[in-house]
């Protein structure tokens, strides 16, 4: 493999992706689009009792047992009982895939008892808003219901338990926008580079270009790189764009890290490699836009690019994690939002174990004369 072929090559790509304006539209114009569009959009759908995580420090004591019995009850929550550390409880239930977290505080039945103040801590994820509002109710009800039982009398009420503002999953500065992000920025990642190389595998075959380009010095695997490094150039433009957009736009904040650059790499490789091994098995263009569509379209709605893969059902959560988009935007997550650099380098992992894969089959079934 040369170095001065591929980047040859590569010059060509370039040249000839900058005089297409559709090309240009949808990477540069577009991402800012999406943002805009998807920023004012903040709820996304749930069915069923949302499964809340709860960390009771009261130590399981009759009144806090009672409340979460209370809590199930509802209907509108199911009560899952953890033990995070205190100081990482919000990123713990971001890193697990809950929507909704509580905490009850030690003294909790004393403080009851004694009809003294005392708070509990509802946290939630903004970007499953229908999760959010079933959480913040049923915790409102019983509240209410147990300050009426507490703390009523001769005509006066004086609260007992409160609630505090509503805590965000991950961080208590996120919004929607920030986990939209890489969920987006993952969006483009996918799609850019797989419905191009799906085309350009079937029309290059079908109109001769490849038979012409193995009369040149050019080999396969030359060809295949300067596509993959046009892309990742290229998602490095779009990430900037979407980061900027969501700025200052809406005021966004997530955290530009080292260990976001190999998400930035090894997601384009994939995604090329996966296109033209795609166009490349199909017999004509019009097969290959099938092929292209049938493998990208699920992962677009199914990875966490729009919605929050916890909203899902436990079906299709599973169905979520053998999609190697998932991992891209879970990395990209874990970085920017979550600083678990672990579980990120478990998504680095997975999706390099693909993309060589991916890559290598791409290679072996790619052939310059298969015209026909």
């Amino acid at each position: 493999m040369k170095p001065r072929r591929v980047f040859a090559d590569l010059k060509v790509v370039s040249r000839s992706y900058f005089r297409n304006p559709a090309a240009l539209f949808f990477s540069l114009a577009f991402p800012i689009i999406l943002i805009a569009l998807f920023g004012l959009i903040f709820s996304v759908g749930s069915g069923g009792p949302v499964s809340i995580a709860v960390d009771n420090l009261d130590h399981n004591s009759p009144t806090s047992v009672a409340f979460l019995a209370a809590l199930n009850q509802t209907k509108l929550v199911t009560v899952t009982v953890v033990n995070y550390p205190a100081g990482s409880f919000s990123a713990q239930l971001g890193d697990n895939g809950y929507s909704a977290g509580l905490i009850i505080p030690a003294g909790f039945a004393a403080d009851y008892a004694n009809r003294s103040s005392v708070n509990v801590t509802v946290f939630t994820n903004p970007e499953d808003a229908t999760a959010a509002g079933q959480t913040e109710g049923a915790v409102s009800a019983v509240v209410n219901s147990m300050n009426l039982a507490a703390a009523c009398g001769g005509g006066h009420c004086t609260p007992v338990i409160g609630i505090p503002p509503t805590e965000n999953i991950g961080s208590q500065v996120y919004t929607y926008i920030d986990y939209l992000i890489p969920g987006l920025i993952g969006f483009s990642i996918l799609t850019s580079p797989m419905f191009s190389m799906v085309e350009i595998a079937s029309s290059y075959r079908k109109d001769g270009i490849f038979r012409e380009l193995s009369l040149t010095p050019l080999t396969k695997s030359e060809w295949l790189l300067s596509r993959i490094v046009w892309y990742v150039l290229l998602t490095f433009v779009t990430a900037g764009i979407m980061i900027g957009a969501g700025v200052v736009l809406f005021g966004a904040h997530v955290e530009i890290t080292l260990g976001l650059l190999p998400f930035l790499f090894i997601g384009p490789f994939l995604f090329v490699s996966l296109g033209m091994l795609a166009g490349t098995v199909a017999k004509t263009p019009e097969s290959a836009a099938v092929i292209g569509n049938i493998i990208t379209f699920p992962m677009m709605f199914l990875s966490g690019t729009f919605f929050a893969v916890s909203a899902f059902p436990n079906y299709l959560q599973a169905v979520a994690h053998v999609l190697p988009l998932y991992y891209v935007i879970d990395g990209m997550d874990q970085v920017m939002l979550f600083s678990n650099p672990m579980r990120a380098l478990y998504d680095f992992g997975v999706i390099t174990i693909l993309a060589v894969i991916v890559f290598a089959l791409a290679v072996r079934f790619f052939q310059w004369r298969d015209t026909q």
